[in-house]
């Protein structure tokens, strides 16, 4: 399946500490190379290698980042003769469709662009280029399949270390629960998708709001709830405590490795 990856949002939480100042947010480093590749490693882990990048602030560092990749950086090689003989690979079997899709393109708008890319798939898959996860893929993928539904969405419990307090009369506190322990389900930024999204996307709309929100009132969105390994990037805080995890071998999502 095609993987449509959403790399042009301009990342406001997220300060670059990266040479350029318009550095996109999947480019941020978390070990040796940036989020957007380990993202694509996850995929690529499941055999899909198809991946069609919608561009848009900072499109240059993306591109130079395909243009220039060096296999040695994550690879063991011979130096034989003064020819490198690669023990392994990451990209030599991937396509990347490297796509503007406008600088400040709504996700739903940018996800349009790229339609005629995606041929004639009924399904692809879809997401946001910063979060990265442990979860079953071929399993949610099948559940999807099986449900024939329009719409998956992996759902996660909030990560938010908030405590909701239950108020009550007179101002007295009946109880604190932290936010991760409430029955509640967030977007987890995992989507499978299929063509029928596009009939409720309109021009500058959302994936979300817009798509997934009529499907949902249609009955035709499924969520997939993952208790697992799923940690976002959206603030300098978030993508550091990945970049630590990595330096000290904590990689659950990395299924590659294993």
């Amino acid at each position: 399946m095609k993987v449509v990856l959403f790399c042009g949002g301009r990342g406001t939480r997220m300060r670059s500490d990266l040479p350029g100042g318009d550095m996109p947010k999947p480019m941020q480093l978390v070990g040796p190379r940036p989020l957007l590749w380990h993202v694509m490693r996850y995929y690529a882990h499941f055999g899909h290698k198809e991946f069609i990048l919608c561009l848009g602030y900072g499109a240059h560092h993306i591109k130079d980042f395909f243009l220039t990749y060096q296999e040695t950086g994550s690879n063991d090689f011979i130096l034989r003769n003064g020819a490198i003989e690669l023990l392994s690979t990451d990209i030599s079997d991937w396509s990347v469709s490297l796509v503007d899709t406008g600088l400040d393109s709504p996700i739903g708008e940018r996800l349009r662009r790229v339609r005629p890319h995606l041929g004639g798939d009924e399904m692809f898959l879809a997401n946001y280029a910063d979060v990265l996860t442990d979860a079953p893929l071929p399993r949610i993928v099948e559940r999807f399949t099986a449900s024939g539904a329009g719409a998956s969405m992996m759902v996660v419990p909030p990560t938010n270390t908030f405590h909701v307090v239950d108020v009550g009369e007179g101002g007295l506190v009946g109880g604190i629960t932290p936010v991760s322990e409430m029955p509640l389900w967030v977007n987890g930024g995992f989507f499978v998708l299929r063509q029928e999204v596009f009939d409720h996307i309109p021009e500058n709309g959302d994936l979300v709001a817009d798509g997934c929100a009529e499907l949902a009132k249609r009955g035709r969105l499924m969520a997939y709830p993952h208790r697992g390994y799923w940690r976002p990037s959206d603030t300098v805080n978030q993508r550091l405590e990945l970049d630590r995890a990595w330096a000290r071998g904590e990689r659950p999502w990395a299924l590659w490795e294993s």
